[in-house]
């Protein structure tokens, strides 16, 4: 093996690798030995000291959580690895997205009377909530925050605060999801429980939390480095061996998905949206009830609830997108006709629900290719809620930043990071933001940046359309957000079609230079007119097992008819 690599890895592996910076294969052996060490994450040592006084102490500990994946996830390993390590009165409380707000707030603050907690560790947020730490700390309760959001210009004055985009922060990795920074914690102290002789037997296996650190950090869309790329793939091992919580064996039950052939994209389509599908209609809790149930009995109840709610979500979803596609429809044909268009959409609907317009924004981006931010009415304070999502070239907390120090008193509230963020304003500004988002995206966005790009890792030759290769490529990863699921392009002839469920167009075709025959399945891909007998694909290459084939297909991801 004269490049380093085995016999048995496949050359257009080597190549995928290679064209994602990867030249050695320690870099995808993932290993657990090889994550970064926690003593590099900075705000550990006070955060430590702060949960072995209160397990010490039999102190009450209240996780705040947060209303997506990463974040109930990131709650549900807080609440089972405290009590691995020795806590005994730990609970759970997550906002609810039409009462509380985002993250920790005085009104949340407000609520935990009841249960008069000694110590809040929020999760996945905090980094933005200096109102809501405060309310805490004048109530008389410590406050630890950990979050992987940027920070804003003030910090909350929190007892500790972990975050590894700190500006003063040395910690390599900066895409950790909130999970995985909860994760770290728990890391950092169990290794300060070990050396104050805590573990008279066995210590704590903190690595049964893996499956839920891998589901929040894919669900979260975080850069899979090399670090991150560690833990997803630790915890899928875990739940391709039957290990997983009974939770997520039970969502992977009515979601249809065999333990066994996991990948991480199933982690991002199958498992994260049900459980986003609870914070985004109804409560959180559920879903982490769901994640934190022991009995599996119990554990499937809660899952088919989510999967009820999260079939809910799509159809309000599509009805929301339809009507924001109707509003946008004049951008739309202008960049469809080949023009620019605005550089960035605003859309609102009086009736639209805020737990859903992140998806319509993040679908309206993929049309578009433009900074999206959709708004619906937020609840009880009277502002609106906005989501935006973004594309590669335009930060969008950043921008936020920007029209809010320009704009004094125009936004209420922000936060998030590159490509994703939220925001508060009230209604009688909607047009003068939405007037200064677009005019500071048209300033800072040129022709090429509007322009969506599909990366693609060549062409296969016909003897690569394989099984072996199709598994190597499967199990390759993880891949995920920047570290793209490989996919390629072609040519083939088309010799048969039809249509499948709901507009999917399967495909029977030839590879064009050699003949070879394979299926393709192209999902929402029929327009209503046929495929002409050539084509231009880019594709990914996947595993077939419908009724036990064991064969091949396509996973078309652009069609271009050539002939």
């Amino acid at each position: 093996m004269p490049d380093g690599w085995p016999d048995h890895v496949h050359p257009v592996l080597r190549r995928v690798y290679a064209a994602r910076g990867v030249t050695e294969l320690s870099q995808v052996r993932h290993r657990l030995g090889g994550l970064l060490p926690p003593t590099l994450l900075g705000g550990l040592d006070r955060a430590v000291e702060l949960l072995a006084e209160a397990i010490a102490r039999d102190l009450r500990i209240c996780v705040i959580g947060d209303f997506d994946a990463d974040g109930a996830t990131g709650t549900a390993v807080a609440v089972r690895g405290l009590r691995l390590l020795g806590a005994r009165d730990v609970r759970f409380r997550v906002p609810h997205r039409l009462t509380h707000g985002y993250g920790l707030s005085p009104a949340l603050v407000a609520d935990l009377a009841d249960i008069s907690p000694d110590l809040l560790v929020t999760v996945d947020s905090g980094i933005a909530c200096v109102e809501g730490v405060a309310a805490a700390r004048a109530a008389g309760m410590r406050v630890i925050v950990t979050d992987h959001h940027l920070p804003g210009a003030m910090l909350p004055e929190a007892d500790a605060i972990v975050n590894p985009n700190l500006r003063d922060d040395g910690f390599p990795s900066k895409s950790l999801a909130g999970v995985g920074v909860m994760f770290y914690l728990l890391l950092a102290l169990r290794a300060h429980l070990r050396l104050q002789g805590k573990f008279s037997v066995a210590e704590p296996d903190l690595s049964s939390l893996l499956d839920l650190v891998a589901v929040g950090t894919v669900a979260d869309m975080v850069s899979l480095d090399e670090n991150n790329r560690i833990l997803v793939a630790a915890g899928l091992k875990r739940m391709r061996a039957g290990l997983a919580q009974p939770g997520l064996r039970a969502l992977l039950q009515v979601a249809g998905r065999p333990p066994e052939k996991l990948g991480s994209a199933d982690l991002g389509f199958a498992l994260g949206p049900r459980i986003n599908a609870a914070g985004r209609l109804e409560d959180m809790a559920l879903g982490i009830e769901c994640l934190l149930a022991d009995d599996q009995a119990a554990a499937l109840r809660l899952a088919t609830q989510l999967d009820a709610i999260n079939r809910e979500r799509r159809d309000l979803q599509g009805q929301m997108l339809q009507q924001a596609e109707a509003m946008a429809a004049g951008c739309i044909a202008v960049i469809e006709s080949g023009g620019m268009g605005d550089a960035a959409l605003c859309v609102f609907d009086a009736d639209w629900h805020p737990g859903v317009v992140g998806l319509v924004a993040s679908r309206l981006k993929e049309r578009v290719h433009r900074p999206t931010i959709a708004f619906a009415p937020g609840g009880e304070d009277g502002f609106l809620r906005g989501s935006a999502r973004s594309i590669p070239g335009f930060h969008i907390r950043d921008a936020l930043a920007d029209v809010a120090a320009m704009h004094p008193g125009l936004i209420a509230r922000f936060g998030g990071h590159a490509m994703a963020a939220g925001l508060s304003l009230a209604p009688e500004n909607l047009e003068a933001f939405r007037v200064a988002f677009i005019a500071l995206a048209a300033e800072r966005l040129d022709a090429g940046i509007l322009r969506a790009e599909l990366l693609s890792d060549g062409a296969l030759a016909a003897q690569d359309l394989s099984r072996d290769l199709a598994e190597q490529l499967r199990d390759g990863g993880p891949w995920g957000q920047g570290f793209p699921e490989p996919v390629f392009d072609d040519e083939f002839t088309v010799t048969g079609w039809r249509v499948v469920g709901s507009g999917h167009l399967k495909m029977q075709l030839r590879h064009a230079a050699s003949g070879a025959p394979i299926d393709a399945i192209h999902f929402s891909g029929f327009d209503g007119t046929p495929p002409a007998s050539r084509v231009h694909l880019a594709y990914q290459l996947e595993t077939d097992d419908f009724r036990d084939r064991c064969g091949v297909q396509l996973l078309v991801r652009h069609r271009v008819d050539v002939g």
